[in-house]
């Protein structure tokens, strides 16, 4: 539903975005990962046709952005960076306008508003004007009349800004379900909405993308990734470990704490951490030790994410 392939976009000298491509299938929902600066929001801003790209091809279904916008633009909802709208209209006025520049008139138009209202649980400010909601349900006003025409593909700009936890849960729950039959990619900042939401993810900085692939998959790139955790009631940590280390499918470990003992072992491979985790449990039974305890590590998205974005200098102090 999606295929950018070489998008660039230059703004004088500034290089902002240089060489990215990616395909979106229906039924994915890919998380648009990086630092403020990257090139994120002009990436999402060529897509939809809202600036041009110096190079590239964007193709949205089977027509070209640059050759056939209008087109292409039907299929796409967009809730853009910062959410405007009309601060004078109602809620109810905005979405109509919005359903009626999309095409929609009559009863087309009334049973979209309505389901783009249930969907968004705008009911309750349905007749306030925008300028008096609060930062939320702007927000939620403004997702509404991405999806008021029901497009094949959105493109969303840190949906869930500007939300309190409740709403946070109910939009990663709508972003969900709409990406079963739906192609959708959203930017944001929020790590744990990734691991909630995205099938893929793809990590973009300094204009460039620099990692691709599932959580589960960009999480396995985490030092801690395969890693198993003990930590016991009683016993002393340096004699625990001197114990770890003997175990052959250990490459290293580390004492995480004394006192409760808590040791951490790294597999020689991070597949390896079931054997690791096994072999703990058969020396944890042996020794007769007071098990608290035994976690495989699943490695940590913001770890990878620092790990692949950050200056080289940044990393050394990060580690110290």
């Amino acid at each position: 539903m999606i295929k950018v392939r070489n998008l660039k976009k230059h703004f004088g000298p500034k290089v902002a975005v240089n060489g990215v491509s990616f395909t979106i299938e229906r039924g994915e929902v890919l998380g648009f990962l990086g630092p403020n600066g990257a090139g994120k929001s002009t990436t999402m801003r060529m897509i939809t046709g809202f600036i041009p790209p110096s190079e590239g091809e964007i193709k949205i279904g089977e027509f070209d952005m640059l050759k056939n916008p209008i087109a292409a633009k039907r299929l796409i909802g967009y809730l853009p960076e910062n959410a405007p709208s009309y601060a004078d209209m109602s809620v109810h006025g905005f979405l109509s306008f919005a359903a009626e520049l999309r095409g929609l008139s009559g009863d087309a138009n009334k049973r979209a508003v309505a389901r783009a209202i249930e969907m968004c649980f705008l009911e309750p400010v349905l007749h306030q004007s925008i300028e008096t909601l609060s930062k939320g349900y702007r927000h939620r006003t403004c997702f509404a009349q991405s999806i008021i025409h029901d497009p094949a593909v959105l493109i969303l700009d840190e949906p869930t800004d500007g939300l309190d936890p409740n709403q946070k849960h109910e939009m990663r729950t709508l972003i969900r379900r709409m990406g079963e039959k739906k192609a959708i990619i959203f930017s944001t900042h929020i790590l744990e909405e990734v691991e909630a939401v995205c099938s893929r993810a793809v990590i973009i900085d300094r204009g460039q993308i620099v990692a691709n692939g599932t959580p589960r998959e960009l999480k396995m790139r985490s030092d801690q990734a395969g890693a198993v955790t003990l930590r016991l009631l009683d016993g002393s940590a340096a004699a625990v470990k001197s114990k770890i280390d003997q175990i052959s499918a250990v490459a290293r470990s580390i004492v995480l704490s004394e006192s409760p003992v808590a040791v951490r072992a790294f597999p020689r491979q991070k597949e390896s951490g079931d054997e690791v985790s096994r072999a703990l449990g058969e020396m944890a039974s042996k020794e007769r030790w007071k098990v608290q305890e035994l976690r495989i590590e699943e490695g940590r998205l913001d770890e990878v994410f620092r790990g692949i974005t950050l200056p080289d200098n940044k990393k050394e102090e990060t580690k110290k």
